[in-house]
């Protein structure tokens, strides 16, 4: 035999059981947050704005694998990797990511790339406020998105220390910039050797008798 079924409580009774928690909520204390002025304290592990991490010696740990644009979700991140050079090195392997850029109107801060990239290169730190009025300023280029240089560091391009090779990076052998180690010219970016005029001659060039 099908089990009857079990009495409901009558009508009137349902919309007092409705705000009951509308009303115990009316006598506990307010917790009012003074934000901006005073701004919450995150988690260790927040997962918020990305960084690209360097090496001790200034050097990009990124060599452009693209593994956490292949890994995102929502399509939000954008990778162009090149060739590294003897006059023009940006990371100790031999290709590192000349074009990052990251879609904040379209992550959603899981931290899957994070958890691809086999570098470390790419981590989330605490900082949250990420708001804009505008679409293209949520787009982060690669230049906003890497990390300042610390004591002991050459910002890229430059050679690596001499007498290593990239395995040598990610045993952590390498913990400064080697003395001396200057920052190359970055002709990609359109640089101009020192020696070179704007015309594209050396400074010895060009005069007519």
């Amino acid at each position: 035999m099908a089990e009857e079924p079990k009495e409901t409580k009558p009508g009137f009774q349902n919309p007092v059981a409705g705000f009951g928690v509308t009303f115990k909520a009316m006598f506990k204390k307010r917790l009012t947050e003074q934000y901006p002025e005073q701004q919450k304290t995150t988690a260790p592990r927040f997962h918020g704005r990305h960084q690209l991490n360097r090496h001790p010696d200034g050097l990009e740990k990124c060599v452009g694998c693209e593994l956490c644009a292949w890994a995102c979700p929502a399509d939000a991140i954008y990778v162009e990797g090149a060739d590294n050079t003897e006059e023009e090195r940006y990371s100790p392997g031999e290709r590192y990511g000349r074009v990052y850029q990251i879609n904040y109107a379209r992550c959603i801060l899981c931290g899957l790339c994070i958890e691809a990239c086999p570098t470390r290169a790419l981590t989330m730190t605490n900082e949250f406020e990420l708001a804009d009025s505008s679409r293209a300023n949520l787009i982060y280029t690669k230049e906003q998105l890497l990390a300042g240089l610390q004591e002991g560091m050459v910002d890229t391009p430059h050679s690596i220390f001499p007498g290593t090779d990239e395995q040598d990076y990610y045993r952590g052998l390498v913990t400064e910039a080697a003395p001396g180690t200057e920052r190359q010219v970055a002709v990609s970016k359109g640089e101009l050797h020192p020696s070179a005029s704007p015309s594209g001659t050396s400074a010895g060039e060009g005069a007519e008798a």
